[in-house]
């Protein structure tokens, strides 16, 4: 895991706290519209169906309401920046616990109001700063909400490509939180000011070592849109293909990420 040396930036834990509830609130409202047979279709996660991705999404939110139910960890161990690196090697548990909650939960609609009323619930009385474990490592709960962004933003884009039709809208916050948060896990694992990564209207940082840009046009640009940066960041597309398909612009000789994507697995 690179070390997070670079400071994360700050969030507005209370845009944060609505933001994961209304990406929870619009990915309920997209499964409920989903047929039997639409959630038996493969979803592009490697072995797993749209009703498990579905089940799957309220795991990743109830995480929060279960580290709250907990004793609060004696120390934090786990920073912001650290745990995109922290979530290597654990796909195949997540894929079981998924499967086994999808079996288990017939009605998606009665898991997600469970889960949905236990978060909420659980947020409207716990402090930003309290400690909570998680399966990477105890974490605030302000910083652990952000890292719930990039699994609902990216669920949803998941859902949304497994399922022909469906169109489940990303919130705003949401959207944001989870490029600026993938973006600068970029600048940490690859740190340097020679190449200007660029995701409007969210996000610009740099990185990769290298002569150090001052002043008018970088001489190493890389640009895309919010959605396709997830996707690279997080495996779900290539860079040699988002390339081929216009979908990223890269100029300079060190404006060549492949060796450093993808970030997540």
């Amino acid at each position: 895991m690179p070390p997070a040396k670079k400071r994360a930036r700050a969030y507005d834990p209370a845009k944060i706290r609505a933001a994961v509830l209304a990406q929870f609130g619009n990915v309920r409202e997209g499964v409920r519209t989903l047929t039997e047979e639409q959630t038996a279709r493969p979803a592009p996660l490697g072995g797993w169906t749209v009703r498990e991705l579905a089940a799957h999404v309220t795991s990743a939110v109830e995480s929060v309401s279960r580290g709250l139910d907990l004793p609060e960890p004696a120390a934090r161990e786990l920073a912001l920046l650290d745990w995109p690196f922290a979530t290597a090697g654990r796909a195949a548990g997540i894929a079981e616990d998924a499967r086994e909650l999808a079996a288990r939960s017939p009605d998606l609609d009665a898991l997600y109001a469970r889960a949905g009323q236990r978060v909420a619930e659980r947020l409207a009385a716990a402090p930003d700063g309290r400690l909570l474990a998680t399966r990477a490592g105890a974490m605030t709960l302000a910083d652990h909400l952000v890292t719930r962004t990039v699994e609902l933003v990216v669920h949803t884009d998941d859902l949304n490509r497994a399922v022909p039709g469906l169109a489940i809208p990303c919130d705003r916050q949401a959207l944001a939180a989870c490029t600026r948060l993938l973006a600068d896990a970029l600048a940490v694992k690859a740190p340097g000011a020679s190449t200007e990564v660029r995701i409007p209207p969210y996000a610009v940082v740099q990185c990769v070592q290298g002569p150090r840009h001052t002043r008018g046009t970088p001489p190493n640009v890389v640009e895309t849109d919010p959605l396709t940066w997830i996707r690279l960041a997080t495996g779900r597309t290539e860079w040699r293909t988002a390339l081929d398909e216009a979908k990223v612009s890269a100029s300079g000789e060190r404006a060549d990420l492949s060796a450093l994507l993808p970030l997540m697995g």
